[in-house]
């Protein structure tokens, strides 16, 4: 583990845009989180606000109030939001600086960079802490191409993909592989974005800060060396964006160059339009459309997750139970009942799997 981190909001700890924040929340192996900074949730467990679980992590009003208040010190202060482009809001600055003259180095995921904001650069050099941007792209002689040693791989490989963006991909894959690490098996998640990082991810890489000549290089870099190196039963892939969503189409990379065995494809049923173009509006494919399209890159959705956001619980069980029949596959409510009986179908792909390279 790093450290010890406080995290900051601002004001957004209850918005979607504060998913870096939400992830950490829920669990990171790489920092431990003493605290959010958030003036607008002061004196709550952030746990309760995020799904109402209580987790001991306090919400601050500010960086001032922390160091008075908390019975432990940190060590860093992480950025806990994920903004359109990746910009850096303006009311966030003087709670960085704060932080800087508090003597925590800063950790942010987003686009602008704190290591090209001179006055940020000079405080942190004054106050001898570190900016440590994780978004930033590695040299071009760091990265891979696609080499065909995916090959190798002698285990299944689950993307978990989305129809669309903002809608948990990530949580469902980490709690995907922390049940079927229960059940036995030697699971890993691979990370694709900043969050994955932040919590821990060993093997992975940042993909919208990936040059595209690379991407499907480092997708397969990235699942061979966890291969090489730990021997995985299976490896769960997070998705990034969706197949279809103009904005930012992706995922084809993650069923080609990874070679998948099977996907798991999580979807939102109240939402109409693609997220970002809901002034164009794009709409979304209906699960029937998104599960052939995935079939037509030769691969099978094994369950379907559901992202339950404006529905009531019985309106999310209705649409299962339906889904569930006429697909003829799991459909399961990460949120609301976990992930268990999934993880009992991959422990049976991963008994079954037979490699066509497999001795």
């Amino acid at each position: 583990m790093d450290g010890k981190a406080i995290v900051l909001t601002n004001g957004l700890l209850d918005h979607y845009k504060a998913k870096t924040a939400h992830g950490l929340i829920r669990g990171t192996e790489r920092y431990e989180i003493v605290g959010i900074i958030d003036h607008k949730h002061a004196g709550k467990d952030a746990g309760e606000v995020l799904d109402g679980k209580k987790r001991n992590i306090p919400v601050y009003a500010s960086i001032e109030t922390f160091k008075d208040e908390s019975p432990v010190k940190a060590d860093f202060l992480i950025v806990g939001i994920a903004t359109k482009g990746g910009v850096l809001p303006e009311d966030m600055k003087p709670f960085i600086k704060s932080g800087i003259k508090a003597g925590l180095s800063i950790v942010s995921g987003l686009h602008e960079f704190l290591t090209e904001n001179r006055d940020l650069v000079e405080l942190a050099e004054v106050y001898n802490v570190d900016l440590i941007d994780v978004r930033k792209p590695k040299h071009n002689k760091e990265l891979h191409f696609w080499t065909g040693k995916i090959a190798e791989v002698a285990c299944p490989k689950i993307p978990v993909i989305g129809t669309d963006c903002n809608m948990g991909k990530r949580t469902t894959s980490r709690f995907i592989n922390e049940a079927v690490s229960a059940v036995g098996l030697n699971a890993h998640m691979l990370y694709t974005g900043q969050t994955g990082w932040m919590q821990g991810g060993k093997y992975g890489f940042i993909f919208d800060s990936t040059l595209n000549d690379f991407i499907s290089g480092e997708i397969e870099h990235a699942i061979v060396e966890c291969y090489k190196n730990e021997n995985p039963d299976v490896v769960f892939i997070e998705g990034q964006s969706s197949l279809q969503n103009p904005t930012g189409p992706c995922g084809s990379e993650f069923l080609i160059s990874a070679d998948a065995d099977a996907v798991i494809l999580q979807h939102a049923p109240t939402r109409v339009y693609f997220h970002g173009t809901e002034g164009y509006k794009r709409k979304i494919p209906t699960l029937e459309q998104e599960i052939a399209l995935i079939e037509m890159y030769g691969v099978k959705t094994m369950a379907v997750t559901v992202n339950a956001e404006n529905m009531t619980l019985e309106e999310a069980r209705k649409y299962q139970k339906e889904k569930q029949e006429t697909l003829g596959i799991p459909v399961i409510l990460p949120l609301e009942d976990g992930v268990n009986t999934l993880a009992n179908s991959i422990a049976e792909l991963v008994a079954n799997f037979k490699h066509p390279f497999k001795r």
